[in-house]
């Protein structure tokens, strides 16, 4: 298993090839390329050339880093063809920038709306009939988050559509601070993906659920907004022994090519100490539940 940490809380203080160093400097072994403006923007077409994606290579050689995985946010499953279309281009992009850091994960969002999930399903496995003979050409494993607002949002439908595509190449990614959005208990995902679960995001968030539904207040009351952070460890509700003992009991750590990924947005004024706690929190979790010893997860 690699931890990696997501850099989006330094994309306004730092260039794009300053991100490997800092990453090193923050104890990190691995980076999780997360949309950028200059790389893969969300929904727009990627920005980067090959010279541009050979030099951040080069600059994760010089930190000492490896590139775990690459995500794009791409509207792959519409609703309109239009943009399923372009989202499709811009994958083919993605896919070749992605090979050129050397790295062969990629992880997403299953996008579309929510409240139009058949014409967004149909676009999704539309798309997937012209990518995943790319996927599996190129040796790329995807893994895909239900994201809030997404039109699957809900765990255990996630792993349905997911099994439906019938490839070896496509996972699941598991998001901590989405658990309260996905309509069943984290332990029940967990152990109903198994290791379809190849990556997860280590964020704490409070449950918009509590006191009765009105632990956050949305005006006008019944809108359909979805409410979640991206905390540090334990300014939340999630329970975090249940987290990372289930991600044991199914395998994870020990599994090839799995990526934990820390992934605080929160707190940008103070994102060197929560980037750096969070590094030590992960470590001391796993090393708790996988037998006292974290040495293998870097």
């Amino acid at each position: 298993m690699k931890i990696a940490l997501d850099p989006t809380p330094f994309h306004h203080d730092y260039a794009l090839l300053e991100f490997p160093a800092l990453v090193a400097e923050l104890g990190f072994e691995h980076i999780q390329l997360t949309p950028h403006r200059d790389f893969i923007p969300f929904f727009k077409a990627p920005k980067a050339n090959d010279d541009l994606a050979k030099k951040f290579k080069r600059a994760c050689d010089a930190a000492g880093i490896t590139v775990a995985s690459v995500l794009p946010v791409l509207r792959w499953s519409g609703p309109e063809e239009w943009q399923r279309e372009a989202a499709v281009r811009y994958w083919k992009r993605a896919i070749a920038l992605t090979t050129l850091l050397d790295c062969n994960v990629m992880n997403t969002e299953f996008s579309g709306r929510p409240e139009d999930q058949e014409r967004s399903e149909a676009c999704f496995y539309k798309s997937m009939e012209e990518l995943l003979p790319i996927f599996q050409t190129e040796g790329i494993d995807v893994r895909i988050d239900p994201h809030p607002d997404d039109y699957c949002e809900d765990g255990l439908e996630a792993i349905r559509v997911i099994r439906g595509l019938n490839s070896p190449n496509v996972g699941m990614v598991y998001v901590a601070c989405h658990t309260y959005h996905m309509g069943h208990p984290m332990a029940e995902i967990m152990r109903e993906a198994g290791d379809l679960i190849r990556l997860v995001h280590v964020a704490d968030t409070m449950d918009h659920h509590a006191s009765h539904g009105l632990r956050y207040i949305s005006n006008p009351p019944g809108n359909t907004v979805r409410v979640h952070q991206h905390l540090k460890i334990g300014d939340g509700d999630l329970d975090w022994d249940e987290f990372f003992a289930t991600l044991g009991e199914i395998g994870f750590y020990d599994r090839e090519g799995t990526v934990m990924c820390s992934s605080v947005f929160a707190e940008d004024e103070s994102a060197h100490e929560v980037s750096r706690y969070q590094l030590k929190t992960i470590q001391d979790y796993v090393a708790a539940h996988r037998g006292g010893n974290a040495e293998d997860a870097t």
